[in-house]
């Protein structure tokens, strides 16, 4: 989603706890599982990028790809990962660790790799990790499923047809489970993570680094953003330094904590490589976030876990690979998953404010294309802004008079440039309060005043 920026970063903080005081591309949600076969056979799942299907643990496509097992109710889960699971490891190369395997040069020290007499003096990566690594969580989510004869099966047409002995399926009961990562946010006990690696779950198991583990209660979780908030009973904990992901800039290093494939509290470092990744660019068009994007290694089982800027400070939640391609993985701004984890905390859900407007950004050559459409139903006089391709029937955009063809130029007194800045302003507004939207229609400014209201995720409403 780039071309966004992220929502301000002091607008809100996280709650204080008590003793503080006041104060085609494709994508797989982690820790989905798909569901195949006539019988219903349930398969473990990583993500890949690709739209979420909003089908729960069946059939999901999820951001990020989390690791995910399913067993036999009452039985032992293997103790060492299945050969599967250790497809696609590539051995480590030898050198000197910058990557040419020749000598380093005499008398000279990477800013990065200073520290090899074995201090860590010097080295912001190792520090930036000592900092964080203790908030850091793993979450194992585990859900309870059924498993018989498909309903079709069970028509006396193809009972009579095929006989019974040969439509018997197993049934029974099967736990589906997977796992993720999180992070601290208040030394109360809550945490952030992903809405898919909670979704649907019966049970939340939450493992700190010192090896503690806990039950763990999903106060909420927001589909539309795949943000999530969870709670345990402990006190006194390590919490991570949040960081300003409206401040992000390319090439700024990004360093990403997690638990891929089991493999608990390991650190990978990249840079951001870009910001306000539009839900579209990356494959998502159902969610409503302006992802950073990251070259720092994210795999299945690293959904929810922090990503960091240089300093050590959570500027992002990791959330999504695309599975095709190396060096494209996006994160969740802080700035957006703060603001929505503090209206989970405090009413257990999010509402979205929604207009009902199709748009596209303005520029020079989108707007010849459509003074080359005979039919286009208006005339464009001007190639900056956004514009609106569709008003749906009924919605609020309709009701405050918007049209087709219109041009959005400022929405809140904010001037906007591209689809995700009207996207990121309304967001920022308020349910049922009037906001001030100033289009350009065949050459003359207009000022409308349009009333959100709360968007529907199983609507086909843009």
């Amino acid at each position: 989603m780039e071309r966004r920026s992220s929502d301000p970063a002091d607008s809100e903080n996280f709650p204080p706890s008590p003793s503080q005081g006041p104060g085609s591309k494709r994508l797989w949600l982690a820790g989905a599982l798909v569901l195949l076969g006539a019988a219903g056979a349930a398969l473990a799942g990583t993500r890949s990028l690709k739209p979420d299907s909003q089908q729960g643990w069946l059939s999901r496509r999820l951001l990020g790809g989390d690791q995910t097992t399913e067993q036999a109710q009452g039985q032992t889960p293997p103790s060492q990962p299945s050969e599967a699971g250790r497809d696609g490891i590539i051995p480590a190369l030898g050198g000197n660790g910058n990557g040419s395997g020749a000598s380093p040069v005499p008398g000279t020290r990477s800013p990065i790799f200073n520290a090899v007499d074995g201090s860590t003096e010097g080295n912001f990566i190792v520090s930036a990790v000592q900092r964080v690594g203790p908030a850091v969580v793993r979450i194992d989510a585990s859900r309870t499923v059924r498993s018989g004869v498909p309903d079709i099966l069970e028509d006396p047409f193809f009972r009579d047809f095929f006989g019974r002995q040969g439509l018997e399926a197993p049934s029974g009961e099967r736990v589906q489970e997977g796992s993720g990562s999180g992070f601290i946010i208040r030394e109360d006990g809550l945490i952030l993570t992903n809405a898919h690696v909670v979704e649907g779950a019966d049970e939340v198991a939450v493992k700190l680094k010192d090896g503690r583990s806990f039950s763990g209660e999903v106060l909420g979780q927001d589909p539309v953003t795949d943000v999530a908030v969870i709670k345990i009973d402990a006190d006194t904990l390590p919490v991570v330094p949040i960081g300003n992901s409206d401040e992000l800039m390319p090439g700024e290093w990004a360093i990403a904590i997690g638990n891929p494939l089991g493999l608990d509290n390991t650190v990978t470092v990249g840079i951001i490589s870009a910001t306000g990744r539009s839900s579209l660019e990356v494959g998502v068009p159902d969610k409503r976030v302006g992802f950073i994007q990251t070259d720092a290694a994210i795999n299945p089982g690293n959904s929810g876990g922090p990503l960091l800027n240089g300093r050590g400070e959570v500027v992002g939640m990791n959330t999504a690979i695309i599975g095709d391609a190396q060096g494209l993985g996006f994160s969740i701004p802080i700035n957006q998953a703060q603001r929505l984890a503090n209206q989970l905390i405090s009413k257990g859900r999010v509402q979205h404010p929604f207009l009902g407007i199709q748009m596209l950004t303005l520029t020079p050559e989108v707007a010849e294309q459509f003074r080359e459409t005979p039919n286009a139903g208006f005339d464009l006089s001007i190639e900056q802004g956004v514009l609106i391709a569709r008003v749906l029937e009924g919605s609020p955009a309709e009701t405050a008079g918007l049209q087709a063809g219109d041009v959005i130029q400022k929405v809140g007194n904010q001037s906007i440039t591209t689809a995700q800045d009207v996207q990121d302003r309304v967001a920022e507004s308020e349910v049922g309060e009037a906001l001030a939207i100033e289009v350009n229609r065949a050459g003359k400014t207009l000022s409308v005043l349009v009333e959100p209201e709360e968007f529907a995720p199983q609507s086909r409403r843009s």
